[in-house]
C-alpha cells in the first residue's frame, strides 16, 4: 500500500492507486461537488418559494439519501470478494473511525439546519455569496487542524473572497424578499454566514480524520465514512423535524457532500473550499434566470471578487506543480 504526504506532514496510509485512476476519480467528484453545490440551493428555495416551511424538514433531506451510497459499496464488496476470495470483509470502517464520522455527522447535521434556515430566509443569490465565505473559514482550519500551508496566491485568493462577503453584508437590505421583516432577514443573513464557518470547519475535521485513522484510507472506506456521516445528520434531523411536527416532501443534496468528502480524499480540503466558492456565479446566474432575483451592483462586485479569488488559487496552485515536478525532474 502506498503512503500520501499532505503539506510535508506525517504521511498515513493510502490506497495505491495509478495516477490516471486517482485523476478520475478526482474529475467525477468535483463534478458530483458541481452538480450538489449548484443545484441543490436553487431546488431548496422553490421549495419555500412554493410555500414550504419546513425548515427541519429541508435539512433533513439534504443527507436523507445516504441508502443510495450502498449499491456502490456492494458493487465495491462484490469485486473484492471475487478478488480476494469468502473471507473478504464486508466494511472497511473501524470502531474509532466509525465514531469519528458520526460526531462529524451530528456537526453536518447542525450545519444543514443552519443552512436551511437561510435559504428560507435569503434569495439564492444571497445566500450564495455568504456561502463563499466558507473557503475564508476553511483555509483557517486547515491551517489548524491539517498545517495547511499557504502562498501568497492562496492568501490572496481568501482574501478576495472575504472582501467579497463584506461588499455583500454592507448592502444587504436591498434585496430583502417582500414580506419578511428585517429581523427575519438579518436572522437568515447570520445563521446562513454561521452554516459557512461550521462547514469550514467540518472540511478539514475529515482530512484531519484521514491522517488519524490507523487504517488503510480506500475509496471504499471514503463512501462508507460518508454514508454514517449523513445517516448521523439525517438522524440530528430526523429527531428535529418531528419535535416540530412537520412532514413535507423535498430533494437531498447527497451529491454535495458525496462530492465534497471524495475532493477531500483525491486533493485536499482547501480544494474542496475552493470549488464550492468557484461556483459562485453558476449559481448566481442560475438564481437570477430562474427566480428573477435581483442582481445589483454590489452582487457584481461580489462575484468578480470571487472569480478573482478563485482563479488565484487556480494559478497558484498550477505554478506550485510546476515548481514540484522540476524538483523531482533534478532529483531524478
Amino acid at each position: 500500500m502506498g503512503t500520501r504526504t499532505s503539506n510535508d506532514q506525517v504521511p498515513y496510509k493510502e490506497e495505491k492507486m495509478s495516477k490516471g485512476l486517482k485523476r478520475s476519480l478526482l474529475v467525477l467528484n468535483c463534478a458530483l461537488l458541481a452538480l450538489g453545490n449548484v443545484g441543490g440551493p436553487l431546488i431548496m428555495r422553490l421549495y419555500f418559494l412554493k410555500g414550504g416551511k419546513g425548515v427541519w424538514t429541508s435539512s433533513c433531506l439534504e443527507t436523507a439519501g445516504w441508502p443510495f451510497m450502498v449499491m456502490p459499496l456492494t458493487f465495491s464488496y462484490l469485486y473484492r470478494r471475487r478478488k480476494e476470495g469468502p473471507g473478504t470483509e464486508l466494511f472497511f470502517i473501524k470502531r474509532p473511525l466509525f465514531l469519528a464520522s458520526a460526531v462529524l455527522g451530528l456537526l453536518t447535521g447542525v450545519d444543514d439546519f443552519l443552512y436551511a434556515y437561510g435559504v428560507a430566509r435569503l434569495p439564492v443569490s444571497t445566500s450564495a455569496l455568504i456561502i463563499s465565505t466558507q473557503l475564508a473559514f476553511t483555509a483557517a482550519f486547515a491551517f489548524l487542524l491539517v498545517k495547511q500551508k499557504f502562498t501568497s496566491f492562496t492568501i490572496n485568493s481568501v482574501f478576495m473572497l472575504t472582501v467579497g462577503a463584506v461588499v455583500l453584508a454592507l448592502h444587504t437590505s436591498s434585496d430583502r424578499p417582500a414580506n419578511e421583516s428585517n429581523l427575519q432577514y438579518y436572522s437568515g443573513f447570520f445563521m446562513t454566514l454561521a452554516a459557512s464557518a461550521l462547514y469550514g470547519f467540518v472540511l478539514p475535521a475529515i482530512e484531519l480524520t484521514y491522517k488519524k485513522a490507523k487504517q488503510t484510507i480506500t475509496y471504499s472506506l471514503v463512501m462508507e465514512m460518508q454514508m454514517v456521516m449523513s445517516f448521523s445528520a439525517t438522524v440530528f434531523c430526523t429527531i428535529g423535524m418531528l419535535f416540530h411536527k412537520r412532514l413535507r416532501q423535498f430533494q437531498e443534496r447527497q451529491f454535495f457532500f458525496m462530492g465534497a468528502v471524495g475532493v477531500i480524499f483525491s486533493g485536499s480540503s482547501l480544494l474542496s473550499g475552493i470549488i464550492i466558492a468557484a461556483l459562485l456565479p453558476v449559481t448566481e446566474s442560475l438564481a437570477v434566470l430562474f427566480f428573477h432575483e435581483k442582481f445589483q451592483v454590489e452582487k457584481a462586485i461580489s462575484v468578480v471578487l470571487s472569480l478573482w479569488g478563485s482563479l488565484s488559487y487556480f494559478y497558484g496552485e498550477l505554478q506550485e506543480n510546476k515548481k514540484n515536478q522540476a524538483s523531482e525532474t533534478e532529483m531524478a
